[in-house]
């Protein structure tokens, strides 16, 4: 028996921010001097994203911004000063924040996955959450038991701090536990808000940071029950392999830290560089003779997709759907890739075609997929 993605269902905050706002946003704040504003204007600029969505309410005012009014108290608030200075809240109000505002996020995507699988909560067997923005206990993975009205005796997994990478991570844990009970049936949630810890910097990895990461969840239903991918109108997506490779250097080019003003991400230049230099061996290893036709590749930034598709020889139509999402949303960080998938399973693939879905994370760590698109159940 084969795991298989039944469907993929996503949910944003309501507050939509337009690239070139934010980043005259930051050009504004104080102490902005004229070789940071240039810093912040060519590291926006070059991004390759037009919009991205956030819990932080108070972004909805900036010029063309969309959102809602709330109380200065509310959660998501408290982060822009009465003269449009950026505030500096620390890792405790952040993550007050967090724990407020993630769990609607992701009962939003799962209710989305489950309505688009035809799966009912009572069938649900286990949950498998994701999330690197924020902690707390019991966790998104007991709030998605209440919130969802899932059996209480549903089995319950935990991929915290893993980065941007933890989504296929979690597909695979999925897809081993349908090998393993036949018929489980697997909610796999990603939740991330990024933007709780943005931070006004003049370092320019504090600034690539600040230009790409957004707030988004996503959730996907995986089980190997053949009975439940004849309900799926469309297309399903069988799990077929995973791999997971540690390029040969990069362990303090991508780094995650928690400070006492949010959570600190590391981004060097070399990121996008070491990934150019080590993609082809890393996945040439694990596709060995297949020759995927589509290819879901997690966008940490334009320059990360450049380097992989001159890396693995792609023509250049092969990562539009990544540039596509990338453009549309920013960086959503370990629920990126399942935005991708979910416009791989809308967008027509034929049967049989083979999917390669790729992520990265700290460390550097390079994380694979291969999928095969079968025909579901009903028209």
């Amino acid at each position: 028996m084969v795991a298989r993605i039944l469907s993929i269902g996503t949910a944003v905050p309501p507050t939509v921010l337009a690239q070139g706002d934010v980043r005259d946003f930051f050009v504004a704040q104080p102490g902005v001097d004229r070789l940071t504003a240039r810093l912040i204007g060519a590291a926006f600029d070059a991004a390759a994203i037009e919009r991205r969505h956030t819990v932080l309410y108070e972004f909805g005012h900036l010029r063309g911004g969309r959102g809602t009014d709330a109380a200065p108290a509310a959660p998501g608030g408290g982060f822009v000063g009465p003269d449009g200075e950026l505030r500096v809240p620390s890792t405790g109000e952040r993550n007050a924040a967090y724990t407020a505002l993630v769990p609607e996020l992701y009962a939003r995507a799962a209710r989305d996955a489950l309505a688009g699988g035809r799966v009912a909560a009572s069938e649900i067997t286990h949950v498998v959450t994701v999330s690197c923005t924020g902690f707390f206990a019991p966790g998104p993975d007991y709030r998605l038991v209440r919130d969802l009205g899932l059996s209480p005796t549903v089995e319950r997994y935990h991929l915290g701090f893993i980065g941007c990478a933890a989504g296929i991570p979690a597909l695979r844990a999925a897809a081993r536990i349908s090998a393993a009970e036949p018929d489980a049936v697997v909610l796999v949630a990603c939740a991330e808000l990024c933007s709780l810890h943005i931070r006004a910097s003049d370092d320019p990895q504090q600034i690539v940071a600040a230009s790409v990461f957004a707030d988004g969840a996503a959730a996907a239903v995986v089980t190997a029950r053949d009975d439940l991918a004849e309900r799926v109108a469309g297309t399903v997506l069988d799990l077929d392999r995973f791999a997971t490779t540690l390029t040969s250097e990069g362990e303090t080019d991508m780094v995650w830290t928690i400070g006492d003003e949010g959570f600190e991400m590391t981004l060097s230049a070399e990121v996008p560089r070491i990934i150019g230099r080590e993609i082809r061996e890393a996945v040439g290893g694990f596709l060995g003779d297949d020759r995927p036709t589509t290819w879901a590749v997690h966008p940490g930034g334009r320059s990360v997709l450049d380097r992989v598709e001159s890396g693995l020889g792609l023509p250049g139509p092969a990562l539009e759907t990544s540039r596509a999402v990338l453009r549309d949303f920013g960086n959503m960080s370990s629920a990126t890739i399942l935005f991708i998938l979910q416009r791989v399973l809308g967008s027509g693939v034929a049967e049989g075609e083979r999917i390669a879905a790729l992520a990265f994370g700290p460390g550097l760590t390079v994380e694979a997929a291969l999928l095969t698109a079968r025909t579901g159940g009903r028209p």
